[in-house]
């Protein structure tokens, strides 16, 4: 240590603190809720996002060494990988290792944050701009303790990334021309959908070396160099040929060749298809459609999933601005901030790209609002710099800091003491999977709603149809197809697109070679039981369910998943399939209302938004309109937990009914058609068909049947 300078030791000492504040701050969710019951399972707090048990589920098999044929598991991606080599190395339970992985890898994004204020000479802007951006709020939600996912590394990387070439076009130096392709490796290896980023980066160091450094052949290397790592292929690949490149680039003879290194490096990129993955992001948040059509064979629309993703809409500008700088005003300041630090040092430029992108939330979804929250952060901490700088004394320089940065802190802080998240699923429900892992076999299928796929493959080792990221409109059709209709017609459903799924995977197995060489189309699962039925409209091969049709011969058993947390989404799950596939019209959505908050009066009991309920009378009135109850139903649970449920017939003519669960301290009101359908009757009312499903695991909190046929 004693070698170090003094610079260095600074340096040093800011990005322990940085690092111990971050960390910190994100374990006072652990503190808020350990030890309660409802989110513990093995003894530890459970995550709290989905994506996360889709990487445990890769970590797991990992570790196990068994991973079932066409089980999605994510075995080959760099998260699940990473995950298994902790949990294999060190000391803790697994449920421990993915509980408290965000909250150090995370961290780490204040190190490329320091080192980049280092080449700027101001140590104290990168100490305040570390504090801010390791906990602003968009950064810390999707970062927090349990938020296990890609994004605990999908801003430490490119910002390292932004530091390399920072340094790389201040030093020339020859180290910092691999430390940048590798990093975009490494960042590729991460987060596949890295090619945006890396590109607009590639851009505008071309565009900085045409317009003022044209003759430094030192550019152009590292634009080869980035090329190169940034390539569609296999980093097998691209990791050798950038280290023969560096060596090359490394001897001043090779100089003459730089510009044909490039040139081939540019070919290289379009020929492997560089450009695919950008505009397929670009499709999915910017150009959204609310319904998708194929381009062959019998060209269905289909709901589009984009539309129904929180994330992925347009959000408040006082959203955009509290998740990027946690306040309006530190936002302002942030942005005017970053544009005089840009004034003062131009290579700060280089940060827009990420600034670029965590703009495109405004339209594209609150998600990006994380890649602008450390570049930003510099903005903030040079405006708080420069106040301090006019200080008459190094005490009252000190204070100034010390005041200006608790108040940008502040918001962020309150924010993380208030965001009190819950766990993905409560234990309750957790039991009902891990139980049933015990039960179904690990070839069988769960059907739910694709928000409980990834829980759902992890605690019970089984197939799903639908999961966090299979789940386009025609995958989501049959699912929401099944669970919306009446009992006998799911049923033939859920048989149909459990063996024709696995009939697409046979079929890609087998003409693996034939479908790359001849382009084959493989259609959904709908148009292709549409034409081996014999029908040439989708809409008719429903129909034709209603009546006694061949099924497909029975490979496995299908189980279903009835959660009590679907009443919510209900109206979502069923829009998916209330759809005409052959012209994407619309069909009129099915009455669904669910009351929680209601009061009762003296004439009945106001369920809110203008519905009364008329017991009285048998009525409901909406608004002016007044309609006759077909049914009244109140279910409960007993001491004992034994489900019991008491239906009155109103009037046989009408077409609403009303549920009391009484249980839950909830009201529906549903039209004839949603009240037949198979979430409703089995997990609502426990009325099924014993010739089609059986029950299997039935509590208040999740329901789970088997399929017969």
């Amino acid at each position: 240590m004693n070698n170090l300078t003094q610079s260095t030791k600074v340096t040093l000492l800011y990005i322990a603190i940085a690092f111990l504040f971050s960390v910190a701050v994100r374990m006072i969710w652990f503190y808020q809720f350990f030890g309660y019951e409802p989110f513990m399972f093995n003894s530890q707090l459970m995550i709290n996002t989905n994506d996360g048990y889709f990487w445990a589920e890769g970590a797991r098999d990992i570790l196990s060494g068994i991973s079932q044929e066409n089980d999605l598991s994510p075995i080959t991606t760099a998260a699940s990988q990473l995950t298994a080599l902790f949990a294999y190395i060190l000391p803790f339970s697994f449920e421990s290792i993915i509980l408290f992985m965000p909250v150090f890898l995370s961290s780490l994004v204040v190190v490329p944050i320091i080192l980049i204020a280092k080449s700027l000479d101001n140590l104290e802007m990168g100490l305040i701009a570390a504090l801010l951006a390791s906990i602003a709020w968009s950064y810390y939600n999707r970062t927090m303790i349990g938020y296990y996912d890609t994004d605990m590394l999908n801003i430490v990387l490119p910002m390292f990334l932004l530091w390399s070439i920072i340094w790389a076009i201040r030093t020339n130096e020859n180290r910092y021309l691999l430390i940048t392709a590798l990093d975009i490796l490494v960042y590729r290896w991460w987060y596949p959908q890295s090619y945006s980023l890396e590109f607009s980066f590639f851009g505008l160091i071309l565009f900085y070396t045409l317009v003022w450094d044209r003759k430094n052949f030192y550019n152009y290397k590292l634009l080869a160099l980035m090329m190169l790592a940034m390539v569609n292929l296999d980093g097998f690949i691209r990791f050798p040929l950038v280290l023969a490149v560096f060596y090359i680039f490394k001897d001043k003879r090779f100089d003459k060749y730089t510009y044909s290194i490039l040139v081939a490096s540019v070919v290289v990129f379009f020929a492997s298809g560089g450009f695919t993955p950008i505009w397929n992001q670009l499709k999915g948040y910017v150009f959204k459609d609310a319904v998708t059509a194929a381009d062959e064979g019998l060209k269905l629309h289909f709901f589009s999933v984009m539309q129904t993703i929180r994330e992925a809409g347009h959000i408040p500008f006082e959203t955009f601005a509290n998740r990027i700088s946690g306040h309006v005003i530190t936002f302002i300041l942030s942005l005017g901030g970053f544009i005089y630090l840009s004034y003062r040092h131009k290579i700060m430029l280089f940060g827009l790209p990420m600034i670029g992108l965590g703009f495109l939330a405004y339209f594209g979804g609150l998600r990006f609002t994380i890649y602008a929250v450390p570049v930003l952060a510099f903005g903030a901490a040079f405006l708080i710099t420069e106040i301090a700088r006019y200080m008459p004394t190094k005490r009252l320089k000190f204070l100034t800091i010390t005041a200006f940065t608790l108040a940008v802190l502040y918001p962020n802080i309150a924010h993380v003491q208030e965001y009190k998240v819950p766990t993905v699923f409560n234990v309750n429900e957790v039991k009902v999977l891990d139980k049933l892992k015990n039960i179904a076999d690990r070839e069988d299928y769960v059907i739910a709603w694709w928000d409980y796929g990834y829980p759902i493959r992890y605690y019970s080792d089984v197939k799903t149809l639908a999961d966090g990221g299979k789940h386009s409109g025609s995958v989501n059709f049959p699912v929401s197809f099944t669970l919306t209709s009446p009992q006998n017609i799911s049923a033939k459903m859920a048989r149909l697109d459990v063996e024709y799924t696995e009939k697409t995977f046979r079929f890609k197995e087998e003409n693996k070679e034939r479908i790359e060489d001849e382009n084959i189309t493989i259609f959904s699962n709908i148009e292709q039981m549409t034409k081996e039925y014999g029908f040439d409209d989708a809409n008719d091969f429903l129909l034709s369910l209603q009546t006694d049709i061949e099924l497909p011969l029975k490979t496995r058993d299908i189980y279903f998943y009835l959660p009590y947390r679907m009443l919510d989404i209900y109206p979502t799950v069923k829009a998916f399939s209330n759809i005409n596939l052959m012209n994407a019209k619309m069909k009129s959505s099915p009455l669904f209302y669910m009351s929680r908050v209601f009061k009762e009066e003296q004439s009945g009991i106001n369920l809110g938004q203008g519905i009364f309920l008329d017991l009285q009378n048998s009525t409901i009135t909406f608004s002016d309109q007044k309609m006759p109850i077909k049914r009244f139903v109140q279910t409960s649970y007993d001491k004992n937990m034994k489900f019991k449920k008491d239906v009155n017939i109103l009037n046989i003519t009408a077409d609403i009914n009303v549920i009391y669960m009484s249980s839950y301290n909830t009201f529906l009101v549903l039209d004839e058609k949603t009240y037949n359908s198979l979430y409703i009757q089995l997990m609502v009312l426990e009325e099924y068909d014993k010739t089609l499903f059986e029950e299997v695991i039935l509590t208040p909190h999740a329901k789970v049947y088997k399929l017969k046929i």
